[in-house]
Formats: structure tokens, C-alpha cells, sequence
């Protein structure tokens, strides 16, 4: 496949669950749209040997994007799903708590890397800390008690 093939933007709302580039490279890149564009050299190194599939939940529904990767999780035998985002963002926030309840409801053990772009570097967290930061109770005790 060529470099061109691998980089034509593509929206995740807008491409096939089953599209034949994913089936083909069976790693998914989902990244916040605005990483494409703020961060080109990231988004380069995060979207080789992936397609890449932009979000942006801004304009596009949290329950839409988790549908829209849970099917795609039902349909392809996916290795791995990198989900890159600016730290920070709420809606960037939401992109990686829809991945991971995409996974939950259906039901597929995708191995599913979480990354956030801070200061310019990307950070990787785990899916731990996804999960953590949707119970705010949570996120509140970790404070006291780091105080």
C-alpha cells in the first residue's frame, strides 16, 4: 500500500466497519481531528501500519462513535485500536471512554492503547486511567488522598 493510501483522511463516521484497509492492516488508528493538523509529526508516527480514522466528538455524537467502533470490533479481527487525543479536552476525553465502552458492549477483547498529546509529546495511559476519569468520585478520593 502506498504512503498516499495510509494517509487520506478518513472520518470514522464515514467509512465502512469493514472496510477492506482495516481488514488489510487490522490496526486502527481513532484520533481526535484536530491532531492531524496541531501535531502532523505525531499523528505521522501514530498512523504508520494504521488507519487512520479522525474523530471529533465536537461535531459528531458520543453514542454514533461508539456504535459506530463497536461493529467494527464485531466485524474485524482487529489487533490493536490506538486511540490519540490532546490532553485536556473534554471532548477529546469522551473519544477514549467511547472506545473502551465500544470494547465492553461488544463484548471483543481488543487490545486498545490510549494516548494524549501534552505539551507537544505524546503520553501513553492506560486503560486504568480511562476508566478511572468516567467516576469523578474516584478521581476525588485519588486526590485527598495524594494531598
Amino acid at each position: 500500500m502506498t504512503c498516499e493510501h495510509f494517509h487520506a483522511y478518513k472520518r470514522l463516521t464515514e467509512t465502512n466497519v469493514a472496510s477492506k484497509l482495516m481488514r488489510e492492516t487490522r490496526r486502527v488508528l481513532i484520533y481526535g481531528a484536530c491532531v492531524r493538523d496541531e501535531y502532523p509529526e505525531i499523528y505521522e508516527s501514530f498512523s504508520q501500519g494504521r488507519t487512520p480514522l479522525a474523530v471529533c466528538l465536537e461535531s459528531e455524537h458520543f453514542n454514533v462513535v461508539a456504535l459506530k467502533v463497536a461493529s467494527m470490533f464485531a466485524r474485524v479481527n482487529l489487533e490493536e485500536v490506538v486511540v490519540l487525543t490532546v490532553d485536556g479536552s473534554p471532548h477529546c476525553v469522551g473519544l477514549h471512554h467511547a472506545v473502551e465502552e465500544a470494547a465492553k458492549v461488544s463484548g471483543k477483547d481488543v487490545m486498545i492503547r490510549h494516548v494524549v498529546i501534552e505539551e507537544g509529546s505524546p503520553i501513553e495511559v492506560s486503560n486504568q486511567a480511562v476508566k478511572t476519569a468516567r467516576y469523578l468520585s474516584r478521581v476525588e478520593r485519588l486526590m485527598k488522598k495524594n494531598l
